[in-house]
C-alpha cells in the first residue's frame, strides 16, 4: 500500500556543498523533508514533502514528556554507474516497525514506507555527494504527537524524513579507535528498549561516553546490565572479535541494536568461511584472550561508520593495544567490501543494493 504524497517544491534552493572534504556528519540539511501524521481511527494521512523548515509540535506533545520516539540511520550513495542507491533499505523499514511496536507506536506500511524514501531520495538526488566515502544520509524518524500530558498509548504520531550529505562519521576515517568497557553506567536490559532504536537508549549512553572522551577514548563499549560482565555494543555499533581465526559477536538478546550492517558482515564472514560465533562473550573471557595474544582483531559495525577497527581497550586501569593498533586483514576487507558493494563497484551477488534512480 503506497501513501499520498503531495510535493511543494522550495522556492529558494539552498547552494549545495562545493568542498565535500569538509561535509562533516550530520551538518547540512538538504531542501526538502518527508512528515505524515497519524491519528487513531484515521490512519496516516497527509503524507507530504515541504521544504526543509521546523516542525510545529504542542508543548505538552508525548515526545517531550515521555520519550515516545524511534528513528533509523541509512544512506543513499552515487555508484559507479551513475544510479543512486540505498543498502538493504527494507531491512531499515522493517526495524523501523519493531521499534514502534516496542514503544507502543504506530508502525507503517512497509510498500508505503519504502515508496517515501524513494521518493525523497529522487527529489533530492542532487545533494547525494560525489566524492569517495560521501553518501546523503537518511534519517526517518517517528515520534507521539498527543496535545496532553499523561502517561498512555499514543494516539496521534508523526512520522518524517530528513535528509544531509555527509563525510565520514569519525573524523580520523577508518583508522583504529581507542574504547573505554563502561564499568559503572547501564544503557539497556533485556525486556527494556535496548533492541529498539530509540533517543532514550542514546540519551542513556551520554554521561558514560562524555567521561571517556574527557579520557581520551572515542566511544563507551557496554557491558550487560544485569550480570555487569557480558559485551554488549559500543554505543554507536554492534561489535566483533577475531579469536584464533574464527569471529565472535554478542548475540542478539534483546538488549542490544540488531544493527544491518552487522547482519551484512556476519553473512560476509561466513560466506568467506569464517566460523562466526554469536553468543555469551564475557569482558573477562575477551582480556584473558587479549593477555594471551589469542585476539587477533576488533571492530565496530554500523550505518554511520560502516566499519571502524578498535586499536586499544581499555577496562578498570588497564589498556590492552589491539592488531597493533593497525587495520586488520579482515576489518580492512569487510570495509572495502561492503563499501564496494554500496557504492556499486563490484558485482552484488547478495541482492542488497537497491536502485533508487539515475543520477
Amino acid at each position: 500500500m503506497k501513501y499520498e504524497i503531495k510535493i511543494e517544491k522550495t522556492l529558494t534552493p539552498k547552494a549545495k556543498p562545493t568542498d565535500e572534504s569538509k561535509l562533516g556528519f550530520g551538518k547540512i540539511f538538504t531542501d526538502h523533508m518527508f512528515i505524515m501524521e497519524y491519528s487513531e481511527g484515521e490512519g496516516w494521512h497527509n503524507g507530504r514533502i515541504v521544504p526543509f523548515g521546523p516542525i510545529p509540535t504542542h508543548p505538552a506533545s508525548t515526545v517531550f514528556h515521555y520519550g515516545a520516539e524511534i528513528f533509523e540511520g541509512m544512506k543513499a550513495y552515487r555508484a559507479v554507474d551513475g544510479t543512486i542507491r540505498m543498502f538493504r533499505p527494507l531491512e531499515n523499514v522493517r526495524r523501523l516497525n519493531t521499534s514502534a511496536e516496542r514503544l507502543c507506536l504506530p508502525t507503517l506500511d512497509e510498500e508505503g514506507c519504502l515508496d517515501i524514501l524513494n521518493t525523497i531520495v529522487e527529489l533530492e538526488k542532487d545533494w547525494v555527494p560525489h566524492s569517495e566515502g560521501t553518501s546523503l544520509y537518511i534519517r526517518p524518524f517517528l515520534y507521539g504527537n498527543d496535545p496532553h500530558l499523561g502517561v498512555h498509548a499514543v494516539k496521534n504520531a508523526v512520522f518524517a524524513v530528513i535528509c544531509s550529505p555527509v563525510g565520514a562519521y569519525y573524523a580520523q576515517g577508518i583508522n583504529p579507535v581507542k574504547i573505554a568497557i563502561e564499568s559503572e553506567d547501564v544503557r539497556a536490559v533485556r525486556g527494556g528498549t535496548g533492541f529498539a532504536k530509540c533517543g532514550g537508549n542514546y540519551a542513556a549512553s551520554l554521561r558514560a561516553g562524555k567521561r571517556a572522551e574527557e579520557n581520551g577514548y572515542t566511544q563507551v563499549l557496554w557491558l550487560d546490565g544485569v550480570d555487569r560482565k557480558y559485551i554488549e555494543e559500543v554505543g554507536a555499533m554492534n561489535v566483533m572479535f577475531k579469536v584464533n581465526g574464527k569471529i565472535i559477536t554478542p548475540m542478539l538478546s534483546g538488549s542490544i541494536l540488531p544493527g544491518i550492517t552487522r547482519k551484512s558482515c556476519i553473512e560476509l564472514l561466513k560466506s568467506w568461511g569464517f566460523e562466526v560465533e554469536e553468543r555469551l562473550f564475557s569482558v573477562d573471557e575477551l582480556f584473558d584472550l587479549a593477555e594471551k595474544g589469542e585476539l587477533e582483531e576488533a571492530w565496530g559495525t554500523g550505518t554511520a561508520a560502516v566499519v571502524s577497527p578498535i586499536g586499544k581497550l581499555y577496562y578498570n586501569g588497564k589498556e590492552y593495544t589491539v592488531s597493533n593498533n593497525l587495520i586488520g586483514e579482515t576489518t580492512q576487507k569487510l570495509y572495502d567490501v561492503l563499501t564496494a558493494l554500496q557504492w556499486g563497484k563490484i558485482k552484488d551477488e547478495f541482492g542488497w543494493s537497491y536502485v533508487v534512480c539515475n543520477g
